[in-house]
């Protein structure tokens, strides 16, 4: 077979949500990008459907959450949930725009952020299955069905059975999974008196009987997103083809001979393994989303935690490929996002006991605590904060209590009239935001760092503030005059090298 040769700068194997949002974010910085992806096709099931409101933010800063709106079925907000305990979670006191999780199967997700990495020409190459990987000093070589691609660097966003991270032979230490259950899209011909008839909390959604339990999601029009499993018994083989009689007895068994199984649009196993790489970036070749981390499936935290490394990721690497990057920055990839992932795999792997659909006395005992918990608002913030990935703070280097974290979506007056602050991140520029006439004229910021002067009613709390790419602060002051030297130190420190 005769190869075809493709040279780019960056290499993404995995068109999933992690994938495309990095090709998203890669090609908004002017990156070359090529985007290999195994399947000819998307598969359109409704899995990992729900945006948690700190992801909403950041997908906001970059222009992509309103034309995700469009997608969605009207109805009412509803709280998130943690291990699908009957309370909702409540974001309001973090100060987001966005409290509430936003439903929207993945498929139509990934169109999205296809759509916005195609137009700022990123190629994404479908029915292209990675077969070999090889690197060097100077860059990755990619073989992948017939065609050679040379990259800078290769980003694995391959999923939980990542054939990167195989290839390279590295371990993925962990836990297996304990469970095994189904997701299916599924259509309804007639339906019982319990099957849920609009998209509630998740609690409402449940459902047990005998030894069979269920999530069932309303998803309109007839379709719903049916999850279920049955306890005591050995569960299938995650390759074993999932039939529709093993459906449709689910079905009669939760809901009643009423309730009638139409088709079936598609339908999969999962597990609920819990497994981290210990390292992001092995030479020129880094991890992101499930091919870094995989963990039960609650609250959607694989698709968030995936969107939300490709965020981070996305501005360093290509500071790196444009030799723009301060000593360290690529490497800082790891230092901040695989925290986080060991995080979600600790709260995740807490929810797995709650949630267990046939606990025992214990378990039964130990949730009604946790309920009670839920309802104390400090306790509820708390969760709702570690849920949502509103409550995230990196580590960085600083002084000032903002310094690490997130600056919540307010209003600024300036010279443009009346902005909302994820406005100043469409472009993917880190963003030097002065308040207060704290920055001096004629201070030389590189390129991608933006001035912005403005004031706002309800301030996040500094005089001046330099804000990465991916919204978090990594300087602030409350002087009444910054120090030149000390910005641009903090702007050589975290963003990007000075001349």
């Amino acid at each position: 077979m005769t190869r075809t040769g493709i040279d780019t700068e960056v290499a993404v194997v995995g068109a999933g949500p992690a994938g495309l949002m990095l090709a998203c974010e890669l090609a908004l910085a002017g990156i070359d990008t090529v985007v290999l992806e195994r399947l000819p096709r998307r598969v359109e099931q409704a899995k990992g459907g729900a945006i948690q409101p700190r992801t909403a933010e950041l997908l906001e800063m970059r222009g992509l959450l309103e034309p995700i709106r469009r997608r969605t079925a009207p109805g009412e907000p509803v709280g998130g949930h943690f291990a699908a305990l009957p309370v909702p979670l409540d974001c309001t006191p973090w100060h987001t725009r966005h409290p509430c999780p936003i439903t929207l199967p993945q498929w139509e997700i990934e169109q999205v952020l296809e759509a916005r990495a195609t137009a700022l020409g990123a190629r994404i190459l479908r029915g292209a299955a990675v077969s070999a990987v090889d690197q060097d000093e100077d860059g990755v070589v990619v073989a992948a069905d017939g065609l050679q691609v040379r990259a800078r660097h290769l980003v694995a966003c391959d999923g939980g059975h990542s054939t990167v991270r195989g290839l390279l032979g590295l371990p993925f230490p962990g836990r297996p999974g304990t469970q095994r259950a189904v997701l299916a899209d599924i259509r309804l011909s007639a339906v019982s008196p319990p099957v849920p008839q609009r998209l509630g909390h998740i609690s409402t959604l449940t459902r047990r009987a005998g030894d069979h339990w269920a999530v069932l999601a309303p998803l309109g029009d007839g379709r719903y997103r049916f999850t279920f499993g049955r306890t005591g018994q050995e569960a299938p083989a995650r390759e074993t083809p999932v039939t529709r009689e093993e459906i449709a007895e689910a079905l009669r068994a939760l809901y009643g001979e009423g309730t009638v199984l139409g088709a079936v649009d598609n339908s999969s196993r999962f597990g609920d393994a819990t497994r981290q790489l210990d390292q992001y970036r092995t030479g020129r070749v880094l991890f992101a989303g499930d091919a870094a981390h995989v963990h039960p499936p609650l609250g959607a935290q694989g698709l968030n935690l995936g969107i939300q490394d490709a965020v981070n990721l996305g501005w360093k690497l290509a500071a790196t490929v444009r030799g723009r990057a301060p000593h360290g920055l690529l490497d800082s990839y790891h230092a901040e996002r695989h925290p986080v992932g060991a995080q979600v795999l600790h709260h995740t792997s807490a929810q797995r006991v709650l949630a267990d659909p046939d606990p025992g006395e214990d378990v039964a005992a130990l949730r009604d605590i946790v309920v009670d918990l839920l309802r104390l608002p400090d306790a509820n913030r708390h969760i709702a904060g570690l849920m949502s990935g509103l409550a995230l703070r990196y580590p960085l280097n600083g002084a000032h209590p903002l310094t690490g974290g997130r600056v919540p979506d307010t209003e600024l007056t300036g010279g443009a009239g009346t902005v909302r602050l994820s406005s100043l991140f469409a472009a993917g520029h880190a963003v030097l935001l002065d308040l207060a006439g704290a920055v001096p004229e004629g201070l030389p910021l590189p390129p991608r760092v933006d001035l912005v002067r403005a004031t706002c009613t309800e301030g996040p709390g500094a005089a001046a503030l330099l804000i990465r790419p991916d919204g978090y602060v990594c300087w602030a002051t409350d002087g009444p005059a910054a120090d030149p030297d000390e910005v641009l130190a903090a702007v050589a420190d975290h963003l990007v090298r000075l001349p």
